[in-house]
C-alpha cells in the first residue's frame, strides 16, 4: 500500500461469504454459480437470484471491465470507486487502485488486486490491467 492510499473498512463476513473473505486470505477470488442455471452472481448468497436453485463456489477469473466510475477527488485521499462487470457476467461495486482517475474509460480491461483492511479480510480492488 502507498502512502497516499486509504485503508478500507474491513468487511464483516456473514455465514453465507465466510468462504468467500476466506479464500481472500489466502489470495484466491471465488464467486457463485447455480446449479440448474449456471448464471454466475455477485454478491453471494446460498440461492440463484436469477431461479431460486442452489449454488456453489468457483474460482473466478479477476478480470472484467468497467462499466461505471467515480472520481472521489476531494476526500482527504481520493480514490476512485466504480461497478466492474466480471468477465464470468456479474457486476460489482468495488475500488480502482494504482491509476490515474483521468485515464479511466468505460469499457477499460481491469484485474482484480486484493488490498488490506483494517481488519483480517483483504478487500477485493482492480487496476487496469495494462498496469
Amino acid at each position: 500500500m502507498t502512502d497516499n492510499e486509504r485503508l478500507l473498512p474491513c468487511p464483516i463476513p456473514t455465514e453465507d461469504s465466510k468462504p468467500f473473505w476466506e479464500a481472500a486470505k489466502e489470495g484466491r477470488f471465488l464467486i457463485k454459480r447455480c446449479l440448474s442455471c449456471e448464471k454466475a452472481h455477485w454478491y453471494p448468497r446460498p440461492l440463484c437470484p436469477f431461479c431460486w436453485s442452489e449454488t456453489e463456489w468457483q474460482a473466478g477469473l479477476g478480470t472484467g471491465l468497467i462499466y461505471a466510475f467515480s472520481a472521489m477527488r476531494r476526500a482527504p485521499k481520493p480514490y476512485v470507486v466504480a461497478f466492474v462487470t466480471l468477465t464470468e457476467g456479474p457486476t460489482m461495486l468495488s475500488n480502482l487502485v494504482d491509476c490515474d482517475p483521468d485515464s479511466l474509460a468505460i469499457g477499460q480491461a481491469v484485474r482484480l488486486v486484493f488490498r488490506p483492511s483494517e481488519g483480517a479480510y483483504p478487500v477485493p480492488c482492480f487496476e487496469p490491467a495494462g498496469a
